[in-house]
């Protein structure tokens, strides 16, 4: 009988794992992340140790190593298969091995696997990875070091198997975390934020272009670790150009210099003032048992499915007259508010916000796949361009299915996600985004979601970006390999990334050049970026392991089931520049003083955080005070599907801004109402005092208000008062007539 004492899973089981520690070096928008996890066996018999845990998708995984005692092994990169056959034989044997593998359903889930830890023995994990950091609608550089991983919902029928994930409450996870950041730029650090408390930001010199800060005592690793990083003047055009590594072949990716180009594309302002007026805009909203979780650790506030409705609300409320649209909302199945896309009116918003806001988290699984099959089905209206947006918390096993679907009909819908709560899978909302041309935004419990969706509603409103071409002008002798896709989409001020690989030598000139040239609304434009050749100093290896990251991805999302001749290429990309892959694992093995290790081998899984877990319920209702909460227990009968204990509180009366949006019709107006005057703080007395007519005047109130009390929020509601003025010039010329 083991005996339960120590750390505990939910179970009552031991953990092995006991800390982790994490430090990250930010260089501009680059992070070098390093995780060290300490293991120790307590108990009497040897053990396996399995960790499944979330990784960002984009995240270069190049360094895994073990320490056990004063030995250190290095883990080497190998074909898969190959790799878990050597990582058995070597427990098979009783020797210490260790093995770290990419999931091949998500690449934001990873399974780490420390093998025959004998009794009384610890062992310390080291695992490095690089990573771009995201641009945020405010400026900042979004972190994310995910600590939650959900459950993920593996439709009947589909390809493959999700992870088995061992997990118990964010509440109970039985291991600590460190951690600390060391931030460094070319330009000066204004500030960091972050959704955990922070200790203050520490400058490292006089021009406040190195800082550091860390986690504050006592932080519980129960959620998602963010850090938003603000530089001042922050993303200009640049481009880094990094040496070979001195000991690889000429010519190959790791011997070849690699250039990383940041790309903000200006485009011209008499083309942007010239928002798309038409268009055919669908919602798919997640109204799965998962979604009616809270939306961070702290099981205060807005659940995820609340938060959804709001930001389909403030999306609805900023569509031009004139477009269509309509609302899909799906979980085990599948249902829209339309039998079709229809007409944008004030009669056919309030029918669709009266439906929204009756959704609630009451369909079971997360079967995304059906519904899209059925938008994507649907005929084209001529002249109205197909926008799609996607609200999940991401919780699915079969993520490259979706995204290949995406990508499939990416020619006739461009596709923006908007990940919603902590512990969303990366790969799904980043992926479908990236594939379907458009852009991904992620919405957790501290963030305001105004200026996430109103950036993405100005990207969705913005006329496409066609004939997207990149030409490069290098000096004689020196050619150019592409790593990176070509360029989809392009948006206003959006950082657009391009790897590429530089072969040969140039005995004269030491600049090259780089432009970008594309069509806007039918206006030819181009964007250039001029840079030396010359290699930055310091910075190792990163620019080659995230452009072999780059290259990677893009083989493995090919069209259809990579072929054996595409696997060989990966898994030769995989190893030559040690950066994982779905096909490759990191195996190390410890063969020590040839002694085996005796007893029979015990697996622990290592809990990781969940913001929810499935139970099996039965009917019945509970009436409770109903400033506390609201509870039901909902029963499905399909074991396949999620069941969800609910019990949502009373939700806060909306903020001002959200309430006076709320109001605002189709048009662009207000109506002088008695709830117009609460979201202003006035009696409907004093509203009613001027004398012009009654909704221009309350249009005008609206805006004046908007004007005086949030010019800080402008960025959430221009377009809305776009709206608003446009409609106030149309009444002005209908007096005229």
């Amino acid at each position: 009988m083991v005996n339960c004492c120590g750390l505990l899973t939910d179970k009552k089981e031991p953990v092995p794992l006991k800390g982790i520690e994490v430090e990250v070096e930010v260089r501009d928008h680059v992070a070098t992340v390093v995780s060290t996890l300490h293991y120790e066996n307590k108990e009497d018999k040897p053990l396996e140790a399995v960790f499944v845990f979330p990784m960002p998708a984009d995240a270069a995984v190049c360094h895994f190593s073990a320490k056990i005692g004063q030995t250190q092994v290095v883990a080497e990169v190998q074909e898969k298969q190959k790799a878990r056959e050597e990582y058995d034989d070597a427990l098979s044997s009783g020797q210490q091995a260790f093995l770290l593998e990419e999931s091949e359903q998500s690449p934001d889930i990873f399974s780490l696997s420390v093998g025959s830890l004998p009794p009384e023995e610890s062992a310390s994990i080291r695992l490095e990875y690089v990573t771009e950091l995201a641009v945020q609608a405010d400026d900042g550089l979004r972190f994310c070091l995910p600590a939650v991983l959900n459950p993920r919902y593996q439709p009947q029928g589909s390809e493959g198997g999700s992870a088995q994930v061992t997990s118990v409450p964010a509440s109970l996870v039985p291991y600590s975390l460190s951690f600390s950041a060391r931030v460094s730029s070319p330009r000066p650090v204004c500030k960091v934020e972050s959704n955990c408390s922070l200790d203050p930001l520490q400058y490292l010199n006089t021009e406040q272009t190195q800082a550091s800060v860390q986690l504050a005592a006592g932080h519980k690793f129960d959620r998602d670790v963010e850090l938003l990083i603000y530089y001042k003047d922050a993303h200009q055009p640049a481009a880094v150009v990094e040496a070979g590594q001195a000991s690889a072949k000429p010519g190959s990716l790791m011997g070849d210099p690699v250039v990383m180009l940041s790309l903000y594309p200006e485009f011209p302002q008499a083309v942007m003032s010239k928002m798309t007026s038409c268009g055919e805009f669908v919602f798919l909203l997640d109204r799965s048992g998962s979604m009616d979780c809270p939306m961070d650790s702290s099981h205060q506030g807005q659940t995820r499915i609340s938060s959804a409705r709001d930001t389909l609300l403030l999306l609805l409320k900023s569509l031009p007259m004139g477009c269509y649209f309509n609302i899909y909302s799906f979980g085990s199945e599948y249902d829209s508010i339309f039998p079709k896309s229809v007409e944008y009116s004030q009669k056919s918003m309030e029918d669709a916000l009266k439906m929204v806001e009756q959704m609630t988290a009451d369909m079971g699984g997360t079967e995304i796949l059906q519904p899209l099959k059925q938008i994507f089905s649907q005929p084209c209206i001529p002249s109205q361009p197909r926008q799609l947006f996607i609200f999940t918390d991401g919780e699915v096993g079969n993520t490259k299915e979706v995204i290949n679907l995406v990508k499939k009909n990416a020619a006739s819908h461009r596709c923006f996600s908007f990940g919603i709560g902590e512990g969303a899978s990366s790969a799904l909302i980043t992926g479908v985004a990236k594939e379907g041309g458009g852009h991904a935004q992620f919405i957790t419990g501290t963030d305001r979601m105004q200026p996430k969706v109103r950036q993405i509603e100005k990207f969705a409103l913005q006329p496409a970006v066609v004939d997207i071409s990149v030409t490069w002008d290098l000096p004689k002798g020196v050619s150019v390999t592409p790593l990176s896709s070509s360029i989809k989409t392009l948006f206003q001020g959006q950082r657009s990334l391009l790897y590429a690989q530089l072969t040969g030598e140039s005995s004269g000139a030491s600049d090259g050049c780089v432009t970008v040239k594309y069509r806007l609304a039918d206006h030819p434009s181009q964007n250039q970026l001029h840079f030396s050749l010359k290699p930055t100093e310091d910075t190792g290896l990163t620019i080659h392991r995230l452009g072999a990251r780059t290259l990677i991805r893009s083989l493995e999302t090919e069209d259809g089931e990579p072929s054996g001749g595409v696997k060989e290429k990966v898994v030769e990309l995989s190893v030559q520049s040690g950066v994982s892959s779905a096909f490759t694992a990191f195996i190390a093995v410890n063969k020590g003083d040839g002694k085996a290790i005796q007893g029979p081998l015990v697996r622990r899984n290592v809990p990781t955080p969940s913001k929810w877990q499935r139970r099996h319920t039965i009917i019945m209702l509970l009436h409770i005070d109903a400033t506390f909460c609201n509870c039901c227990l909902i029963f499905s009968s399909d074991d396949e599907s999620e069941h969800t204990l609910s019990c949502e509180p009373q939700q806060p009366p909306r903020e001002p801004l959200l309430q006076l949006i709320s109001l605002q019709t189709a048009s662009g107006s207000w109506l002088l109402e008695p709830a117009l005057a609460a979201a202003l703080g006035k009696t409907s007395e004093e509203l009613e005092k001027p004398k012009p007519p009654s909704e221009v005047w309350a249009t005008i109130l609206a805006l004046i208000w908007l004007h005086g009390f949030k010019m800080e929020a402008q960025e959430e509601w221009e377009l809305l008062a776009m709206k608003a003025v446009s409609w106030l010039h149309a009444q002005k010329g209908s007096e005229d007539n």
